[in-house]
Protein backbone atom coordinates (compact mmCIF):
# COMPACT_ATOMS: atom_id res chain seq x y z
CA UNK A 1 0.00 0.00 0.00
CA UNK A 2 1.50 3.40 -0.95
CA UNK A 3 2.18 6.13 1.60
CA UNK A 4 -0.72 8.59 1.66
CA UNK A 5 -1.24 12.04 3.25
CA UNK A 6 -4.76 13.44 3.30
CA UNK A 7 -6.48 16.46 4.89
CA UNK A 8 -9.60 15.56 6.89
CA UNK A 9 -12.02 17.22 9.32
CA UNK A 10 -12.80 16.04 12.85
CA UNK A 11 -15.79 18.13 13.97
CA UNK A 12 -14.36 21.67 14.23
CA UNK A 13 -10.70 20.71 13.78
CA UNK A 14 -8.72 20.56 10.55
CA UNK A 15 -6.53 17.46 10.65
CA UNK A 16 -4.07 15.48 8.54
CA UNK A 17 -4.03 11.71 8.19
CA UNK A 18 -0.93 9.75 7.23
CA UNK A 19 -1.20 6.14 6.12
CA UNK A 20 1.87 3.97 5.60
CA UNK A 21 0.85 0.39 4.96
CA UNK A 22 -1.15 -0.72 8.00
CA UNK A 23 0.14 2.20 10.12
CA UNK A 24 -1.89 5.38 10.53
CA UNK A 25 -1.40 8.74 12.27
CA UNK A 26 -3.89 11.60 12.61
CA UNK A 27 -2.63 15.09 13.48
CA UNK A 28 -4.70 18.18 14.28
CA UNK A 29 -3.53 21.59 13.10
CA UNK A 30 -4.67 22.91 16.48
CA UNK A 31 -1.65 22.49 18.73
CA UNK A 32 0.05 20.32 16.06
CA UNK A 33 -1.35 17.57 18.28
CA UNK A 34 -1.01 13.95 17.25
CA UNK A 35 -4.46 12.56 18.01
CA UNK A 36 -3.98 8.90 17.16
CA UNK A 37 -1.38 6.38 16.10
CA UNK A 38 -1.74 2.72 15.29
CA UNK A 39 0.69 0.31 13.66
CA UNK A 40 -1.70 -2.43 12.61
CA UNK A 41 -5.22 -3.72 13.20
CA UNK A 42 -4.51 -4.29 16.89
CA UNK A 43 -4.95 -1.85 19.77
CA UNK A 44 -3.91 1.75 19.05
CA UNK A 45 -0.50 2.76 20.36
CA UNK A 46 -1.76 6.15 21.52
CA UNK A 47 -4.83 6.53 23.72
CA UNK A 48 -7.56 8.97 22.67
CA UNK A 49 -10.43 9.48 25.08
CA UNK A 50 -13.79 8.07 24.08
CA UNK A 51 -15.21 11.38 25.37
CA UNK A 52 -12.78 13.61 23.47
CA UNK A 53 -14.25 16.70 21.86
CA UNK A 54 -12.75 18.36 18.80
CA UNK A 55 -13.51 22.04 19.28
CA UNK A 56 -11.63 25.24 18.47
CA UNK A 57 -9.73 26.60 21.46
CA UNK A 58 -10.07 23.46 23.57
CA UNK A 59 -7.29 20.93 24.08
CA UNK A 60 -8.19 17.36 23.10
CA UNK A 61 -7.80 14.68 25.77
CA UNK A 62 -5.35 12.09 24.47
CA UNK A 63 -2.76 11.61 21.75
CA UNK A 64 0.37 13.75 22.17
CA UNK A 65 -0.30 17.37 23.18
CA UNK A 66 2.67 19.75 22.97
CA UNK A 67 3.32 21.51 26.30
CA UNK A 68 5.37 24.69 25.73
CA UNK A 69 6.94 27.13 26.86
CA UNK A 70 6.25 25.68 30.27
CA UNK A 71 5.00 22.38 31.59
CA UNK A 72 2.21 21.99 34.15
CA UNK A 73 1.60 24.76 36.67
CA UNK A 74 3.80 27.76 35.81
CA UNK A 75 4.27 28.46 39.53
CA UNK A 76 6.00 25.08 39.90
CA UNK A 77 8.55 25.92 37.21
CA UNK A 78 12.02 27.40 37.86
CA UNK A 79 12.06 31.17 38.37
CA UNK A 80 13.53 32.08 34.95
CA UNK A 81 10.60 30.32 33.25
CA UNK A 82 8.09 32.11 35.47
CA UNK A 83 9.76 35.44 34.72
CA UNK A 84 9.50 34.87 30.96
CA UNK A 85 5.69 35.06 31.16
CA UNK A 86 4.47 38.66 31.35
CA UNK A 87 0.76 38.17 30.77
CA UNK A 88 -2.04 39.89 32.67
CA UNK A 89 -4.16 36.74 32.68
CA UNK A 90 -3.50 33.68 34.88
CA UNK A 91 -1.02 31.39 33.19
CA UNK A 92 -2.80 28.34 31.71
CA UNK A 93 -1.53 24.87 32.59
CA UNK A 94 0.95 23.36 30.13
CA UNK A 95 1.79 26.58 28.33
CA UNK A 96 0.38 28.52 25.42
CA UNK A 97 0.47 26.43 22.23
CA UNK A 98 -1.98 23.55 22.78
CA UNK A 99 -5.11 25.48 21.77
CA UNK A 100 -3.88 27.51 18.80
CA UNK A 101 -3.57 26.55 15.16
CA UNK A 102 -0.09 25.80 13.87
CA UNK A 103 0.81 26.29 10.21
CA UNK A 104 1.61 23.30 8.07
CA UNK A 105 4.88 24.26 6.40
CA UNK A 106 5.63 21.06 4.53
CA UNK A 107 4.28 17.61 3.79
CA UNK A 108 6.29 15.01 1.92
CA UNK A 109 6.39 11.27 1.40
CA UNK A 110 8.45 8.60 -0.26
CA UNK A 111 8.16 4.84 -0.57
CA UNK A 112 8.90 4.20 3.11
CA UNK A 113 7.84 7.24 5.16
CA UNK A 114 5.76 10.39 5.35
CA UNK A 115 6.52 13.68 7.12
CA UNK A 116 4.50 16.68 8.24
CA UNK A 117 6.21 19.81 9.54
CA UNK A 118 4.30 22.43 11.50
CA UNK A 119 5.42 25.86 12.71
CA UNK A 120 4.20 28.21 15.42
CA UNK A 121 5.13 31.89 15.73
CA UNK A 122 5.85 31.97 19.45
CA UNK A 123 6.53 35.71 19.34
CA UNK A 124 2.78 36.26 18.96
CA UNK A 125 1.81 34.30 22.09
CA UNK A 126 -0.11 36.44 24.61
CA UNK A 127 2.08 37.53 27.50
CA UNK A 128 5.18 35.82 26.12
CA UNK A 129 7.11 38.45 24.09
CA UNK A 130 10.12 36.40 23.02
CA UNK A 131 11.38 35.89 19.47
CA UNK A 132 11.46 32.10 19.47
CA UNK A 133 10.65 30.08 16.37
CA UNK A 134 8.94 26.79 17.20
CA UNK A 135 8.55 23.84 14.83
CA UNK A 136 7.33 20.27 15.14
CA UNK A 137 8.21 17.56 12.64
CA UNK A 138 6.08 14.40 12.65
CA UNK A 139 7.40 11.45 10.66
CA UNK A 140 5.87 8.01 10.22
CA UNK A 141 7.93 5.05 9.05
CA UNK A 142 8.26 1.82 11.05
CA UNK A 143 7.83 4.03 14.13
CA UNK A 144 6.37 7.43 14.94
CA UNK A 145 8.94 10.22 15.34
CA UNK A 146 8.25 13.67 16.83
CA UNK A 147 10.91 16.40 16.75
CA UNK A 148 10.22 19.70 18.52
CA UNK A 149 12.74 22.49 17.83
CA UNK A 150 12.95 25.89 19.56
CA UNK A 151 15.17 28.58 17.97
CA UNK A 152 15.92 31.80 19.85
CA UNK A 153 16.00 34.54 17.21
CA UNK A 154 16.05 37.38 19.72
CA UNK A 155 18.84 39.20 21.47
CA UNK A 156 18.22 37.95 25.01
CA UNK A 157 18.34 34.48 26.59
CA UNK A 158 15.05 32.63 27.07
CA UNK A 159 14.23 29.83 29.56
CA UNK A 160 11.50 27.27 28.98
CA UNK A 161 10.21 23.86 29.98
CA UNK A 162 8.33 21.55 27.64
CA UNK A 163 6.91 18.09 27.08
CA UNK A 164 5.59 15.78 24.40
CA UNK A 165 2.69 14.58 26.54
CA UNK A 166 2.17 11.03 25.23
CA UNK A 167 -0.99 9.16 26.27
CA UNK A 168 -0.43 5.43 25.69
CA UNK A 169 -3.03 2.69 25.26
CA UNK A 170 -2.75 -0.24 27.66
CA UNK A 171 -4.74 -3.37 28.46
CA UNK A 172 -4.97 -2.81 32.23
CA UNK A 173 -3.06 -0.36 34.45
CA UNK A 174 -2.68 -3.12 37.07
CA UNK A 175 -0.70 -5.31 34.63
CA UNK A 176 1.76 -2.92 33.00
CA UNK A 177 5.25 -1.93 34.13
CA UNK A 178 7.69 0.74 32.96
CA UNK A 179 11.28 -0.38 32.38
CA UNK A 180 14.28 1.97 32.51
CA UNK A 181 13.47 3.83 35.72
CA UNK A 182 15.24 1.59 38.25
CA UNK A 183 17.64 3.57 40.43
CA UNK A 184 16.58 6.94 39.02
CA UNK A 185 15.61 9.92 41.19
CA UNK A 186 12.10 11.27 40.95
CA UNK A 187 9.90 13.97 42.45
CA UNK A 188 6.75 12.61 44.11
CA UNK A 189 4.39 15.49 43.40
CA UNK A 190 1.55 13.85 45.38
CA UNK A 191 3.65 13.87 48.58
CA UNK A 192 4.77 17.49 48.90
CA UNK A 193 7.17 17.20 45.97
CA UNK A 194 9.56 14.99 47.90
CA UNK A 195 12.62 13.65 46.07
CA UNK A 196 12.84 9.87 46.08
CA UNK A 197 14.59 7.07 44.22
CA UNK A 198 12.90 4.42 42.11
CA UNK A 199 13.44 0.80 43.12
CA UNK A 200 12.96 -1.75 40.32
CA UNK A 201 10.58 -1.21 37.41
CA UNK A 202 7.55 1.00 37.99
CA UNK A 203 4.23 -0.75 38.63
CA UNK A 204 1.00 1.13 39.33
CA UNK A 205 -1.20 0.73 42.41
CA UNK A 206 -2.69 4.21 42.80
CA UNK A 207 -2.72 7.74 41.43
CA UNK A 208 0.67 8.49 39.90
CA UNK A 209 2.17 11.90 39.12
CA UNK A 210 5.96 11.69 39.18
CA UNK A 211 8.78 13.65 37.56
CA UNK A 212 11.73 11.37 36.81
CA UNK A 213 15.19 12.90 36.39
CA UNK A 214 18.58 11.87 34.96
CA UNK A 215 16.99 9.27 32.71
CA UNK A 216 18.47 7.02 30.04
CA UNK A 217 17.31 7.72 26.49
CA UNK A 218 15.01 4.68 26.29
CA UNK A 219 11.96 3.79 28.38
CA UNK A 220 9.75 0.75 27.74
CA UNK A 221 6.14 0.10 28.70
CA UNK A 222 5.65 -3.65 29.13
CA UNK A 223 2.06 -4.81 28.63
CA UNK A 224 1.40 -8.58 28.97
CA UNK A 225 -2.32 -8.09 28.33
CA UNK A 226 -1.65 -6.78 24.82
CA UNK A 227 1.48 -8.93 24.40
CA UNK A 228 3.55 -5.92 23.47
CA UNK A 229 6.22 -3.52 24.59
CA UNK A 230 5.95 0.16 23.67
CA UNK A 231 9.39 1.76 23.42
CA UNK A 232 10.00 5.49 23.72
CA UNK A 233 13.45 6.63 22.62
CA UNK A 234 14.17 10.27 23.45
CA UNK A 235 16.80 12.82 22.50
CA UNK A 236 17.41 16.23 24.01
CA UNK A 237 15.75 15.13 27.26
CA UNK A 238 16.83 13.78 30.64
CA UNK A 239 13.42 13.97 32.34
CA UNK A 240 10.00 12.42 31.96
CA UNK A 241 6.62 12.65 33.66
CA UNK A 242 4.67 9.50 34.53
CA UNK A 243 0.95 10.06 35.09
CA UNK A 244 -2.25 8.13 35.77
CA UNK A 245 -5.21 9.79 37.55
CA UNK A 246 -6.63 6.59 39.11
CA UNK A 247 -10.21 6.48 40.39
CA UNK A 248 -11.06 9.72 42.20
CA UNK A 249 -9.25 12.18 39.94
CA UNK A 250 -10.58 10.50 36.79
CA UNK A 251 -14.09 11.46 37.91
CA UNK A 252 -13.07 15.15 37.98
CA UNK A 253 -11.33 15.31 34.60
CA UNK A 254 -12.93 16.73 31.47
CA UNK A 255 -13.28 14.53 28.39
CA UNK A 256 -12.46 11.48 30.51
CA UNK A 257 -14.68 8.48 31.26
CA UNK A 258 -14.80 7.44 34.91
CA UNK A 259 -13.15 4.09 34.15
CA UNK A 260 -10.68 5.28 31.48
CA UNK A 261 -7.78 5.37 33.95
CA UNK A 262 -7.58 1.60 33.61
CA UNK A 263 -6.81 1.80 29.86
CA UNK A 264 -4.19 4.57 29.64
CA UNK A 265 -0.95 5.84 31.08
CA UNK A 266 1.16 8.86 30.21
CA UNK A 267 4.91 8.73 29.68
CA UNK A 268 5.79 12.31 28.81
CA UNK A 269 9.15 13.06 27.21
CA UNK A 270 10.15 16.35 28.82
CA UNK A 271 12.56 19.08 29.84
CA UNK A 272 11.42 20.06 33.33
CA UNK A 273 12.88 21.33 36.62
CA UNK A 274 16.70 21.11 36.47
CA UNK A 275 16.37 19.75 32.93
CA UNK A 276 14.84 23.02 31.71
CA UNK A 277 16.03 24.56 28.43
CA UNK A 278 18.01 27.79 28.47
CA UNK A 279 18.33 29.25 24.98
CA UNK A 280 21.10 31.74 24.37
CA UNK A 281 20.53 34.29 21.57
CA UNK A 282 20.87 32.55 18.22
CA UNK A 283 20.82 29.04 19.69
CA UNK A 284 18.33 26.20 19.29
CA UNK A 285 17.24 23.11 21.18
CA UNK A 286 15.61 19.95 19.85
CA UNK A 287 13.46 17.58 21.89
CA UNK A 288 12.45 14.37 20.16
CA UNK A 289 10.85 11.02 20.80
CA UNK A 290 10.47 7.92 18.66
CA UNK A 291 7.64 5.54 19.58
CA UNK A 292 7.39 1.95 18.42
CA UNK A 293 6.12 -1.45 19.49
CA UNK A 294 7.31 -5.03 19.56
CA UNK A 295 5.80 -8.30 20.74
CA UNK A 296 6.83 -9.61 24.15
Amino acid sequence: MPVDIQRIEMDQLACWRIRNGAAEVVVAEQGAQVLSYRQDEGAPVLWLSEEATFEHGQAVRGGIPVCWPWFGDLARNPQPIQDAYQGNQPAPAHGLVRNIDWMLKESRSDADSATLEFACNAGDLPGWPHAVELSLQIRLDQRLHLTLTSRNQGGAPVALSQALHSYLTISDIHQVTVEGLDGRPYIETLENWQQRQQQDDLAFDGETDRIYLDLPPTLCLRDPGLNRRITLESRGSRSAVLWNPWVAKAQRLSQFADDAWQRMVCIETANVLDDMVQLAPGSSHTLSVSIGTASL
